[in-house]
């Protein structure tokens, strides 16, 4: 990840003029490519050099090339962006060697604080190459408890759903307005509503567009019909960049209040304070960016007098804690509830105990309602890594039927039950694919490291009967990268009887992963071989695993 602030200087790089009089009259196209580059080759190559200069912005290997770029103060009448785009946040690659990516919230905040203003204001033309970077579905949208919340706030029916409607076209953005955002009045924007054609063929499209009578239109801020068409078979879209008197510029200006680094911590605070006074559904839809202004800030802003302040006036506002708190308490997702839970925490609103005690609340709900699954399972174990919450363990009332039910027995394990730990080591073994589950989400947090505990899930395991439940045991056994002599050797009694090849394979995925060196090599070596079932599709994992057991 980038320094915070070294991609606000993007802007300044595209802001300052360019060489000399002679190249002043030229466009100068900017290039990020963080993966292929074909797109950037074929307008290098269809391009005349007397009309277009090329800057790429990238340095490979170097982790602050935005901030590098910023300081030769290049001026960018076009920004080509290639690279994969995850629908939401960042442009990345493919490629296993490459380690640049590009944040669609550093240019988001590059474009708020208009510390290098050139990058918006005299762009003409921006071409996104990734799949749904102008995809106009809303990434968010609005819950059951956003309406709860209208109608306790006093609307009626009608009313509620009006109103949700209105935050839900607000705030439910698309990655679409998020990039009309970003290039603020920039007068054409390309890119794919849906999935892109990858870089050879889009180079491809390109080159076919590019011709004699269409270049010039490249930079002229003019949509260009001939590059429309032929990329009509793919998602292809044009827009225009967000203007001043565009019906969501109000809403840029609150977002822009979160991430413009013209304004001090202590003044954001104040703005969240406002936000926090509105109605909960409101706030609620705000969630992202409060939680990410925190998580932004050093140690130094948190110190300081005036942040300081700011805070200790949001702690003392009880009436919005008190309406806080009980729209998280009604939160549809637990998920939702827990963050809403951790920045009350930060807010000064809940002490470490208190927040201690509302999760312990939000679990007795999960079990009263049955709604615990390998998600809920996933989520305790992950808020429990400090074992915080053993001590509350004891709060928890639940009858011996429910302690017997497997995702309660692991939620009760993530808390530091021995009695939910072995009920969870029990649905190891089990025929039913989600306690199975369940299972293997726990022991990604608290693997097997007891010998003992080791030895009977193995001895478990190889009496199994049913193929294709051994074979998801012996996937999560071997993640534990077993060394127990005695456990691997019952394994080893078990591949000439296994029930499949793919049993075998999967007993062999747990030697590879394991302390093999210790076995008598070659005796395994010719186990193996004598005992696999034929394959037809060539060299598999057994193979390599004889291959690197014969091996001196």
């Amino acid at each position: 990840m980038f320094p915070v602030r070294s991609v606000l200087l993007v802007v300044a790089l595209l802001a300052v003029g360019w060489g000399t009089d002679t190249d002043a009259a030229k466009r100068t196209v900017c290039t990020i490519t963080v993966n292929s580059p074909d797109e950037k080759e074929m307008f290098r190559q269809r391009l005349p050099e007397a009309q277009y200069q090329f800057v790429e912005l990238v340095e490979r290997g170097r982790p602050d090339w935005l901030a590098s770029a910023c300081q030769q103060g290049i001026h960018c009448d076009v920004l080509i962006i290639s690279g994969h785009f995850d629908g939401s946040t960042d442009f990345y690659s493919d490629q296993v060697a490459a380690s640049e990516f590009l944040p669609v919230a550093e240019l988001e905040r590059a474009a708020c604080s208009e510390s290098c203003p050139g990058l918006f204001s005299q762009l003409r033309e921006v071409y996104l190459f990734g799949c749904n970077t102008l995809n106009p579905g809303a990434i968010k949208r609005m819950t059951s408890e956003v309406g709860r919340s209208l109608g306790r706030a006093g609307h009626s029916q009608l009313d509620a759903q009006r109103l949700a409607s209105v935050l839900d076209e607000r705030h439910g953005e698309s990655s679409r307005d998020r990039m009309r955002r970003v290039f603020m009045n920039v007068p054409v924007i390309y890119g794919f509503s849906s999935v892109a054609p990858l870089g050879p063929t889009a180079a491809s499209l390109l080159g076919h567009s590019l011709q004699s009578g269409s270049i010039s239109e490249v930079g002229s801020g003019r949509a260009n019909p001939r590059l429309l068409s032929q990329f009509a078979a793919t998602s292809m879209v044009a827009i225009s960049g967000m203007s001043e008197s565009d019906p969501h510029a109000a809403y840029r200006r609150e977002a822009c209040e979160f991430v413009d680094d013209r304004s001090s911590p202590a003044a954001k605070l104040r703005f969240v304070h406002g936000i926090l006074q509105r109605d909960m559904a409101e706030v609620r839809m705000f969630l992202e960016r409060i939680e990410a202004l925190f998580a932004g800030l050093s140690e130094s802003e948190r110190q300081d007098f005036a942040f300081s302040d700011a805070l200790g006036e949001i702690a003392r506002d009880h009436a919005v804690r008190d309406r806080y708190l009980r729209f998280a308490e009604d939160a549809d997702q637990p998920q939702i509830r827990v963050r809403m839970i951790e920045l009350a925490g930060t807010l000064g609103w809940l002490s470490p105990s208190d927040q201690r005690a509302e999760l312990v609340r939000m679990i007795d709900g999960l079990f009263e309602r049955k709604s615990v699954g390998a998600a809920e399972v996933d989520m305790i174990c992950s808020l429990n890594r400090n074992r915080e919450l053993d001590q509350e363990r004891y709060r928890l009332s639940l009858s011996a039927a429910q302690t017997d039910n497997v995702p309660n027995a692991a939620v009760l394990a993530c808390m530091g039950s021995t009695e939910g730990r072995a009920r969870v080591l029990q649905a190891l073994t089990s025929r039913d694919d989600a306690e199975v589950e369940v299972a293997e989400v726990y022991l990604g947090y608290w693997p097997i490291t007891d010998v003992d505990e080791l030895r009977v899930a193995v001895s478990e395991i190889t009496r199994m009967p049913d193929p294709g439940a051994q074979i998801r045991a012996l996937d999560i056994l071997a993640r534990h990268r077993l060394s127990d002599r005695q456990s691997l050797d019952e394994l080893a009694r078990l591949f000439p009887s296994a029930a499949s090849l793919d049993v075998q394979r999967a007993i062999a995925a747990v030697f590879i992963r394991s302390d093999y060196q210790s076995l008598p090599r070659l005796e395994i070596a010719q186990l193996l071989s004598q005992s696999r079932r034929k394959s037809s599709g060539g060299d598999d994992i057994i193979d390599i695993l004889i291959r690197r057991l014969q091996t001196p």
